[in-house]
């Protein structure tokens, strides 16, 4: 098999179920992976910092056996007088994956297209695949099962959005994106990922009004209203997002046994509230672990051969 890569959750779309699987199998082996990447290098590419991806993707790689190298992008050639082509063929003959998270898409898919090794998103503008593979494993924790389950997604339709809309449709999620209308996912992967829910049987669904999705949820899922790089004035967001906030309003009117995800960091009081992230619902900070054995089970997929 030719060298695959994890820039768009479709990359790898027919084996989303197993890396789930995969995730919390190796979750329950952890300190008993035998070093299945012995040898193996991985290069980590950062635009933007981050305090999960690089933790996550620096222990999962070492605990699997391997080694991580960090790369500041601004300390890098890359961009500064040397092409995005050139700097992907060089890195491929030095380690056997990349990991990339970026501004920009379209730098991450030409990384991908020009590697002979797997480049795997670390998030960009358009998808943040890895963070989709650990909200499904901690979906499948707490529910076992996927089919008729309910997301509803609240806020602004990003990267974290899109990615959903796509794992969630795989794995036979109903998923409601629930946004402001300026402010709704790619609809091109809306379109697309309502495709692939109606082969599994389940919906992709858009909505602007909160207290009409979230009635019966299962999942109520949360982001930041101001992304890295996104320069809305605050008052401005909080303006447009207000209605969007997961507080205990909203909760009240989801099923009794609903969670409440949120991928990290957190503005408290804002996109949720503090007696939310903090009370019996919230599998946050599982979802956040959850990102180590997620990353795991992509790293050991893609790297392993």
């Amino acid at each position: 098999m030719g060298k695959r890569n994890l820039i768009s959750v479709l990359d790898m779309k027919d084996e989303w179920p197993a890396l789930v699987d995969l995730a919390i199998k190796l979750k329950a082996e952890r300190g008993h992976h035998n070093d299945p990447l012995k040898g193996k290098t991985l290069a980590m590419m950062f635009e933007k910092p981050s305090t999960r991806t690089r933790t996550s993707f620096d222990i999962a790689i070492t605990e699997l056996g391997g080694h991580a190298l960090y790369l500041d992008v601004t300390k890098m050639q890359m961009g500064h007088g040397e092409t995005v082509e050139d700097t992907a063929r060089v890195l491929s003959r030095f380690v056997h994956g990349v990991m990339y998270r970026a501004f920009d898409y379209k730098m991450m898919d030409k990384l991908g297209e020009y590697t002979t090794v797997p480049v795997i998103s670390g998030l960009d503008d358009l998808e943040h695949p890895c963070q989709a593979l650990a909200d499904m494993v901690t979906i499948k924790e707490k529910f076992d099962t996927f089919k008729g389950r309910k997301l509803v997604y609240l806020g602004d339709g990003n990267n974290v959005c899109n990615s959903l809309l796509y794992a969630c449709a795989i794995m036979g999620i109903d998923m409601i994106a629930c946004c402001p209308a300026t402010r709704m996912p790619n609809a091109e992967i809306m379109l697309a990922a309502a495709k692939i829910a109606e082969e599994n049987g389940s919906k992709i669904i858009a909505s602007h009004d909160p207290k009409e999705a979230c009635v019966g949820a299962d999942v109520l899922y949360t982001d930041t209203w101001i992304s890295m790089g996104d320069n809305t004035p605050e008052e401005q967001a909080i303006k447009l997002f207000q209605a969007y906030q997961i507080n205990d309003d909203l909760l009240s009117i989801a099923s009794p046994d609903c969670i409440v995800m949120h991928c990290l960091p957190a503005h408290r009081e804002q996109e949720i509230t503090n007696s939310v992230i903090e009370g019996p619902h919230s599998v946050v900070f599982d979802q956040a672990e959850n990102r180590l054995h997620a990353q795991k089970a992509v790293l050991y997929t893609l790297l392993k051969d």
